[in-house]
This record gives C-alpha cells, sequence and structure tokens, in this order.
C-alpha cells in the first residue's frame, strides 16, 4: 500500500516508525539497527527529511536525535495514513461504536515505540463490556492482519496501577 504513494523503502519505515507515535524520539544508529541499514544509507534519508521539515533534530551528548514534526503541514495527513496502515484507526472505531464508555485507550510496548511485531497491546480504561471485546477481536484481527492484545481497567484500577503500567512504553491514542 505504501510503496506505490513512497518510492523509498527507508522513507516508509521512518514514517512508520515515527509518525506512528510522534512523541518518539531516535537516534541514527538505534534507526540503522531497527532497519538493517548502515548508518550512511540512512542519514541521507534522515538529512532529506529534516531539511523539508518533517523531521525534528535534536542534539544530545554526542548523538542526534529524530522526532516527527507535528508542527508540519503535512503531519496530521501523514499520522492519519500510518495509523491506517497499522489499523489503529479501525481498533479505535470499534472501541468507541461499540464498547461502552472509554475514558482512554493506550497502544502498549512495541506498537508505543512505532515497531510492528505483528501484535498491538491496546489498554482500555473506562466502562467496556470485554465480552464484546473478545466478539470483535477475531474479526478486526483478520481485517488488520495483526493480532490484538487487550487489557482493559476501570478508571479506578488504572489510577492505583498507573505508575506501573506506563513504565512501559505508551502512546496515549485517546
Amino acid at each position: 500500500m505504501l510503496t506505490e504513494l513512497f518510492t523509498s523503502r527507508t522513507r516508509i519505515n521512518l514514517f512508520l516508525k515515527l509518525f506512528l507515535n510522534p512523541g518518539i524520539s531516535c537516534y541514527l544508529r538505534e534507526l540503522a539497527r531497527e532497519f538493517n541499514l548502515t548508518p550512511n544509507a540512512l542519514k541521507e534519508e534522515l538529512d532529506n527529511l529534516s531539511q523539508a521539515g518533517y523531521l525534528g533534530k535534536e542534539q544530545r551528548g554526542q548523538s542526534i536525535f529524530y522526532k516527527a514534526n507535528t508542527n508540519h503541514p503535512f503531519f496530521p495527513e501523514i499520522n492519519s495514513i500510518v495509523k491506517k496502515y497499522y489499523g489503529i484507526d479501525k481498533i479505535i472505531e470499534q472501541i468507541l461504536n461499540d464498547l461502552g464508555k472509554v475514558e482512554a485507550i493506550y497502544a502498549l510496548d512495541d506498537y508505543a515505540e512505532g515497531r510492528d511485531s505483528g501484535l498491538i497491546d491496546v489498554l482500555i480504561v473506562g466502562d467496556v463490556h470485554m465480552d464484546k471485546i473478545q466478539g470483535l477481536r477475531p474479526s478486526l484481527e483478520k481485517e488488520i492482519k495483526r493480532k490484538i492484545r487487550v487489557m482493559v481497567m476501570s478508571a479506578q484500577e488504572f489510577a492505583e496501577s498507573r505508575d506501573m503500567l506506563l513504565k512501559r512504553p505508551n502512546w496515549r491514542i485517546l
């Protein structure tokens, strides 16, 4: 799907990594290891995206960290495309439409870090119908071609466990 829109596989990987969760930032060698590229091959693409304003750069010690520029005029559209690619938009839609009173939704672990492991860990805070979640999950997994693992907590349970839970990589979606 994205290969028709963007010709560079490296650019696609960068958009998927940095625009899924715009709160994360990564440095060159970390990204090179993750994408199985040499730092030199990746640096040119990072420089191009930075110069075009899609990525922000920040010097921390000896490393330069890159992150999505949320102020770029195209940020909302690229972020939306990435969410659609992963199926996050469909998960949110189903949760909000069918499951009860939702106060917050978090992606945890791999997806919070912008890694497509094939398993999406979702934490739902609120008063929701777990039986409906379990009923929706198989068809949604088939549609987005990824497994979904769901944890549901009441607002009180979440407040009591918040510090422990949010030590894990997380991204508040809603």
